[in-house]
């Protein structure tokens, strides 16, 4: 692949990671825990541009951007420097909420990784691994079993698209706070075969028969996680609420667009300190 040469400003959209699914199935003697996850990717998230011709380095603008790094510890620069760029000028537009379990700076490098590489006409890296373990499924983009430490993916073709509310209360909750917590590592998996269903009702009913691992411990650490999946369940229409990955954000699933947008409008009034967001996962 050649370098861009026409000077034409790169743009591309890094969507919200959802864990539908967690089920931790272990612990690695290295300490890596291992997991058996169904994660897909939502209509909303933040937005990337870079321009190929300019001086390397991040800047951030958006509803979210307080608090992001613009220096080398932010991930859309390390994937710069994993592709070895010597330019060009990103700017992340932020909308989704850091640290929330949703996936979002992994997210960004998956995204920062493919607009680095036209940049440059180089090819993408196998996985992306080197820059989190969240970073393989998110440059996938696509709905995934994934499974190890996070380096085992499979497609999952037939699920339908999900109707569905995103909240995320403002708590941080560290991930290696609510792996400690987690009082058996050793659970079972999913099923070797997941279903494939058209109907999104039918589908979050087979989902409610399945768990996140991690949604107890994070519940402990932080107890208005709590209250969001009370406030989630309690909408009309809802047929599931449960936290996505290691929290805070949790999802509600439900029947149609126009439901999952009507409890996200109550939800957000009712709630205005919470981040709120109806949206599709697929």
């Amino acid at each position: 692949m050649s370098p861009r040469t026409d000077g034409a400003r790169l743009e591309g959209f890094a969507p919200a990671k959802v864990n539908l699914t967690l089920h931790v199935t272990g612990q690695r003697a290295d300490g890596y825990h291992l997991l058996d996850s169904l994660v897909v990717f939502a209509d909303c998230g933040d937005r990337l541009w870079l321009d190929p011709e300019g001086v390397l380095g991040l800047t951030v603008s958006g509803p979210r951007a307080a608090g992001v790094p613009t220096d080398a510890s932010n991930l859309i620069l390390k994937a710069a420097a994993h592709l070895g760029a010597a330019q060009g000028a990103a700017h992340l537009e932020k909308h989704l909420p850091a640290a929330a379990g949703i996936g979002g700076g992994s997210s960004d490098a998956a995204t920062a990784l493919r607009l680095y590489a036209e940049a440059i006409g180089g090819d993408l890296p196998d996985d992306g691994a080197a820059l989190g373990a969240d970073v393989p499924v998110c440059l996938r983009g696509r709905a995934t079993r994934m499974s190890g430490i996070g380096e085992v993916l499979a497609d999952l073709p037939g699920l339908p698209a999900l109707p569905a509310v995103l909240v995320n209360p403002g708590v941080d909750v560290p991930t290696p706070a609510v792996f400690k917590a987690l009082a058996k590592k050793d659970n079972a998996p999913m099923p070797d075969a997941l279903p494939s269903m058209s109907d999104p009702i039918a589908f979050a009913d087979w989902l409610a028969t399945q768990r996140n691992d991690l949604e107890a411990p994070a519940q402990t650490l932080a107890p208005v996680i709590t209250d969001v999946l009370a406030r989630l369940a309690a909408a009309e229409g809802c047929a599931l609420a449960r936290m996505s990955g290691s929290g805070a954000t949790c999802f509600g699933l439900f029947g149609s667009a126009a439901g999952a947008s009507a409890a996200a409008a109550t939800i957000a009034a009712d709630h205005p300190d919470w981040w709120v967001q109806a949206t599709t996962l697929r």
